[in-house]
């Protein structure tokens, strides 16, 4: 159900101006799909919408200029600017940071959506990245590394 949503929301949002939850909701609605303003805003987070402006002060929702947003050259630079070291054991990949950037880089990490990463956790300056099956680990060090 949600791969469908997602893909109707895709052609709401590419067909109509939507500039608010509500009205991406009734949208939804009209197409046969009832949702509540929780799931659309997950959805909105899901998909990685973004406001853009389409003048006269109004704003819609858009898909970012770049497919892959998580790892779009705009945010490389954070991710080769805060990560100081890479290392694994097993299938948990702990890569350092310098001091408050884990969260920003685990948020790319989640989002890039790689099928052998389970999920990541963030504290301040360290990010513990679970990975499935562990034989793939040392190959995600090696895709992280290529983005240093």
């Amino acid at each position: 159900m949600k791969g469908l949503r997602h893909a109707k929301i895709k052609q709401i949002i590419e067909q109509q101006i939507i500039d608010t939850q509500e009205d991406l909701a009734e949208a939804l609605k009209k197409e046969g799909i009832e949702v509540t303003q929780a799931t659309v805003s997950r959805d909105i987070k899901e998909l990685m919408l973004i406001k853009v402006p389409i003048g006269d002060g109004q704003y819609r929702y858009a898909f970012p200029p770049e497919q892959n947003a998580a790892f779009a050259q705009s945010r490389m630079r954070t991710f080769q600017d805060s990560v100081l070291s890479i290392d694994f054991s097993g299938n948990i990949i702990v890569l350092k940071t310098l001091p408050g950037t884990a969260q920003a880089v685990a948020f790319m990490i989640d989002y890039v959506k790689w099928p052998e990463v389970l999920g990541t956790v963030a504290g301040d300056d360290t990010i513990f990245v679970a990975v499935k099956p562990v034989e793939v680990a040392e190959q995600v060090v090696a895709k992280f590394h290529a983005l240093l």
